[in-house]
């Protein structure tokens, strides 16, 4: 079992961790990190226990996940969760913690479980959501471009929204299941249709008085 940290902090992992089952008990036990982004992809252990940067990453999802929650709460179409939510799928031999992710009320019936923690509450959901959102750092770049494109789609996930905020202009795409992989959504002058909500979305960036940048989810 091979385990990648990304910063100078160290995390045991406990050597009984050594599939996908093995990490999900370790996930939900008392031992296992409250910090950090702590994932189990690839047959591996990702570790990333840097901060995140607020202007190109804390930013960025906040302000698209803002949009989403509104517009899923206002359609009453499922489940959309922000950051922090343990997504596992057995199929693609995954447990990851997605920067965002929705579930359609279809696809509570069938294609995803709500899991019980040991201690209390809800603490995962088991299956195939029908959008994640990534939001690429410095440390995620690989995992997030390169793994996890192979990943979610084998997990069967409808949508994958990934966003680098990093360049100018910013990166926005809208990736779509294919029997053959991920493909971009085609842009129409900026805009980006959406089979999942039903809707055409253009994200932009500007700079605020303070000269901090500033970030726009549009939906029509």
């Amino acid at each position: 079992m091979a385990t990648f940290l990304t910063e100078l902090d160290r995390v045991s992992v406990p050597h009984w961790v050594v599939d996908l089952a093995s990490f999900r008990r370790w996930a939900d036990s008392e031992d296992f990190p409250e910090n950090g982004r702590i994932c189990y992809f690839n047959r591996e252990v990702w570790i990333d226990m840097g901060k995140e940067q607020i202007f190109t990453h804390v930013l960025v999802k906040t302000r698209i996940s803002a949009v989403l929650s509104q517009i899923v709460e206002a359609n009453r179409s499922g489940l959309f969760l922000g950051d922090g939510v343990m997504l596992s799928n057995v199929d693609a031999d995954l447990a990851v913690k997605p920067d965002a992710l929705f579930v359609s009320t279809e696809s509570l019936a069938d294609r995803v479980r709500i899991l019980e923690g040991k201690r209390e509450g809800y603490v995962e959901l088991e299956g195939s959501p029908d959008m994640v959102l990534e939001v690429v750092s410095a440390s995620s770049e690989e995992k997030d471009t390169s793994h996890l494109r192979r990943d979610y789609w084998e997990a069967n996930i409808r949508e994958y929204w990934l966003v680098d905020a990093r360049p100018d202009p910013l990166i926005f795409d809208i990736l779509r299941h294919t029997p053959k992989g991920y493909r971009s959504t085609p842009k129409r002058e900026g805009w980006i249709k959406s089979a999942v909500f039903g809707q055409s979305f253009r994200l932009t960036r500007r700079v605020n008085a303070l000269g901090h940048p500033e970030y726009t989810l549009d939906a029509r």
